[in-house]
């Protein structure tokens, strides 16, 4: 009999899934804890498992338990599968009910306070039964959720080719930075403004590692500036909005988010030319998943809701 015919009458998910749990936990003790169940029962899924495949599935030590190389490969298959197992059940519920279903979405915090906000308000009012899961972070983070199943997909900007080859971007639209201040900000008065007088004025920014704090320092070093001084930092964009409703701050913000903040009067674009400012945005999905019909609902009108924003696409907009 072949290994693959001789495993696939003896493994059980439920072994695969204590392999997993026992990973996470870091301890067979630990995984009967989160499991409800036994350290003997935990042990002996282990067993099954490592009969099944004749080798060594995990390495015990005093600082606890980890997988071996062939655990390891294991665990990957293990993810794929119960994730293909959750994508399975999403599609007879939306086939049981098209209007119902849940989306894991993750995006970075502007583009979730701002596009991704919108665009969960127009799917939620078109079908109010659909459930969100939204996760906000940083790309790198992001990115690592996605290969680990953790979210449906991205809606994030693309940092230039993919890292990852498992993953596929679709471009949406180009994003273009500007600076922005409040309604009652003296400097709302100028038809324009060069970047260099603004450098002592009250900047209210992200991390200088970020996306913004990259167009801030090329914008002052062509102007033959060093870096501002960041009055306050914070990636937060409503407390940068509510910051910049005082007239007291300035800030450099995606034109996009303008169309969709709800505070966006309070708010004024100030005539400053900023070199390189533009970023494509788009949806990142992985290449050998297959998307529930509920992220493909989303992914359509996310389509929808950016056309009006889009320009026509150069080829190195969308990657496959």
């Amino acid at each position: 009999m072949q290994m693959s015919d001789r495993i696939g009458k003896r493994m059980k998910l439920q072994d695969l899934h204590v392999l997993m749990a026992v990973v996470q936990a870091g301890s067979m003790g630990k995984a009967a804890l989160m499991l409800n169940t036994t350290q003997p029962n935990i042990s002996r899924s282990i067993g099954e498992l490592e009969r099944a495949f004749g080798v060594r599935l995990l390495d015990r030590h005093q600082r606890g338990i980890e997988p071996t190389e062939c655990g390891r490969a294991l665990l990957d298959c293990g993810a794929a599968v119960f994730d293909e197992l959750r994508q399975g059940v999403k599609s007879i519920e939306f086939l049981a009910d098209p209007t119902a279903g849940e989306v894991r979405i993750g995006s970075t915090a502007f583009l979730a306070a701002s596009f991704v906000c919108a665009l969960i308000d127009r799917l939620s009012r078109r079908h109010p039964r659909i459930k969100f899961q939204l996760v906000t972070g940083y790309i790198e983070a992001l990115h690592r959720d996605l290969s680990e199943r953790k979210v449906d997909l991205l809606i994030v900007r693309s940092t230039g080719e993919l890292a990852d080859d498992r993953l596929r971007f679709e471009f949406l639209f180009e994003d273009r930075y500007v600076v922005v201040a409040g309604a009652k900000n003296r400097w709302g008065r100028r038809r324009k403004i060069q970047i260099s007088e603004l450098a002592d004025e009250s900047w209210v920014l992200p991390p200088r590692e970020s996306v913004i704090g990259s167009i801030v320092w090329e914008a002052f070093r062509a102007a033959g500036l060093d870096y501002p001084h960041a009055t306050v930092v914070t990636d937060s964009p409503h407390m940068r909005v509510s910051l910049l409703t005082t007239g007291r701050f300035i800030t450099i913000f995606p034109a996009s988010a303008l169309r969709f903040l709800a505070r966006k009067s309070a708010l004024r674009v100030l005539p400053v030319d900023l070199p390189k400012a533009r970023r494509p945005n788009g949806i990142v999905t992985l290449k050998d998943r297959a998307l529930s019909p509920v992220a493909q609902l989303t992914i359509d009108s996310a389509r929808e809701l950016a056309k009006p924003m889009a320009k026509p696409k150069s080829p190195g907009h969308v990657r496959n």
